[in-house]
């Protein structure tokens, strides 16, 4: 697997870069009110981020008025465990390079996905992307052996805040997780031992030899 820049053109079957922002800000205070864990952890919506003078900026210009939520996910990772998507696009933007693991939804063959498809961006620090909805994702990776992530998830409002109680009608309906979260798991990930469908087949991807 070779990592590639979110600069390169082929990022865009994947996402964008957003210009135009100033996040100086909503990183600081990102850096200020959260920790940075061993693991992963993540915080769908954080108050201090809320209420910054961005998030007002984001909901009405980058989700064309939505209610949005502003969240973060840090800590240190190399491994892809799972792959989600939503209804809707999610930004990220990094106070330290982080890498992403990413595929495309038509690249499931009845629902499953294999992990050779899977593919590496770095985006850099201080670079607001959008992963389009059609793009499946997970938790960031570290780009650096050793150091940690702190990333901005930008979502549309209640999303992965508790679940509905849905009756099932079809396949897709088995994969739902979280509200407006759809999740493919790897048989290793601690996501499966607690129920999630076991839908990426193949190598669990570790980027931790390439950074």
């Amino acid at each position: 697997m070779k990592i590639l820049s979110v600069t390169d053109p082929s990022f865009q079957n994947y996402g964008q870069i957003l210009p135009g922002y100033d996040v100086a800000e909503l990183l600081a205070t990102l850096d200020k009110v959260s920790p940075l864990p061993e693991g992963v952890e993540y915080v769908p919506e954080q108050p201090e981020l809320m209420a910054l003078p961005i998030a007002k900026e984001l909901a009405d210009n980058a989700y064309g008025g939505m209610p949005i939520q502003i969240g973060w996910c840090n800590g240190h990772n190399t491994k892809l465990n799972c792959l989600e998507y939503h209804r809707d696009s999610e930004l990220n933007v990094g106070v330290q390079d982080f890498i992403l693991l990413l595929a495309k939804r038509e690249e499931l063959d009845n629902g499953v996905l294999d992990t050779e498809k899977v593919v590496a961006f770095r985006c850099p620090a201080n670079t607001l992307i959008e992963v389009y909805a059609t793009t499946l994702h997970y938790a960031p990776c570290s780009a650096a052996a050793g150091e940690g992530f702190k990333v901005i998830v930008v979502l549309p409002k209640g999303t992965n805040v508790g679940k509905p109680e849905i009756a099932v009608k079809n396949e897709e309906d088995k994969t739902l997780w979280a509200t407006n979260k759809w999740l493919l798991a790897h048989a290793d990930s601690s996501e499966a031992a607690q129920g999630a469908p076991v839908l990426l087949k193949g190598v669990n991807t570790d980027i931790a030899g390439l950074i």
